[in-house]
């Protein structure tokens, strides 16, 4: 026997040993359940679907996503991000105005008239990003994502096209922004989610809803109401967010692929967004839903002198941080328009004058103030 040779003994130990080392070194696979009051068929479930995918892609399997559409959780938007904070859901997608209570900068997307379009909405997020970045901390979780609603409107049984109509109509809103806007302008709105709306309308103690009616929800409201009016109130916005616990508990290849998914499921958001009225008014009439677009300059400027009462209620809530946040975006929209104007002007061969950072935008161009900001 060569002296130092292992024993059969000792081989065999190093050959189980071997075997066992990549069962070891292979991390247990990690689930979470990701809620959402809204359909499995909206944008935002959409959203989360795509993001569930990204992540599990991105992370090699090890990060597996279970969703909880229509409240399956047991939460609404209102109640999600005190939810993520406490541990009780660890990620989940929150309609942002419901959480005006919680702090009054997650009411920026839904000012009535301010963002109404989806690339004046992209240009309010990326000023305000920060803004709500901070407040989520302060409530241990950290934003993943945004992602848009297409213009919300008028659900109802009929045209919603004069301030007349809106005289003394039960409206369901989203938001704090919507009650005021709308009670300025004489109905009788009232804030209630959208999975607590839906019996309410067959109950007969709703008229009208203010939402998109994106996908899915669409789909629901048409079953009791016929009508959808086109006031392109706003391109409201909900989040992804995951408890910070969650999320420091992480390695930092997780948190790459988790950033990465999310990144992309963003990017992907903004894109759909370019198709989605469209094929949301296409799967509206084939529902048998009447669609009103064409409305008088006279309605349009009441409803933003009424909206502006939101506006305005906002601003004194937010204060200085919150003017700021507005300025940045009414400059963010004039350095867009002058770079479309020369481009325009490039193409055409026409030299063009670019607005400036003072230059007045009128209600036809990409926003629209009634008030001095301070």
């Amino acid at each position: 026997m060569i002296r130092g040779a292992p024993t059969l003994a000792t081989l065999l130990l190093l050959l189980s040993a071997a075997a066992a080392a990549p069962v070891a070194a292979q991390a247990p696979t990690i689930r979470w359940s990701m809620a959402n009051e809204y359909p499995a068929t909206s944008i935002q479930g959409e959203a989360d679907a795509r993001f569930a995918r990204e992540v599990s892609e991105r992370s090699g399997g090890r990060l597996q996503i279970a969703h909880q559409y229509d409240a399956a959780s047991g939460f609404r938007s209102k109640d999600m991000v005190e939810a993520i904070g406490r541990g009780a859901v660890p990620i989940g997608n929150t309609y942002m105005g419901a959480l005006g209570g919680l702090d009054p900068v997650f009411l920026l997307p839904s000012l009535p008239f301010l963002a109404t379009t989806a690339e004046q909405a992209r240009a309010l997020a990326e000023v305000a990003r920060a803004a709500y970045e901070q407040a989520l901390a302060r409530h241990n979780q950290r934003l993943l994502f945004l992602s848009p609603w297409p213009p919300a409107g008028l659900w109802a049984k009929g045209p919603v096209t004069s301030a007349e109509a809106l005289k003394g109509l039960r409206i369901r809103t989203a938001d704090a922004n919507g009650v005021l806007a709308f009670r300025a302008a004489g109905a009788v709105p009232v804030q209630i989610s959208f999975s607590d709306a839906i019996p309410k309308l067959k109950a007969g103690e709703l008229d009208a809803v203010l939402s998109s009616g994106d996908g899915g929800a669409g789909a629901r409201l048409a079953e009791v109401l016929k009508h959808f009016t086109a006031i392109e109130y706003a391109v409201t916005m909900s989040m992804v967010t995951i408890n910070a616990d969650a999320w420091r508990a992480l390695d930092p290849e997780s948190q790459k692929a988790v950033l990465a998914a999310a990144a992309a499921t963003e990017a992907r958001q903004w894109e759909v967004m370019k198709t989605r009225v469209a094929a949301n008014y296409a799967q509206m009439r084939a529902a048998g839903v009447g669609i009103s677009t064409d409305l008088s300059a006279e309605y349009r400027r009441a409803l933003r002198e009424a909206g502006q009462v939101a506006v305005d209620d906002w601003l004194q809530k937010t204060g200085p941080a919150g003017a700021q946040i507005i300025e940045r975006y009414r400059k963010r929209l004039v350095r867009s328009s002058a770079d479309q104007s020369s481009a325009l002007g490039a193409k055409l061969g026409v030299p063009t004058q670019p607005l400036s950072e003072t230059s007045t935008v009128t209600p036809s161009g990409p926003v629209y103030f009634t008030s001095t900001l301070p």
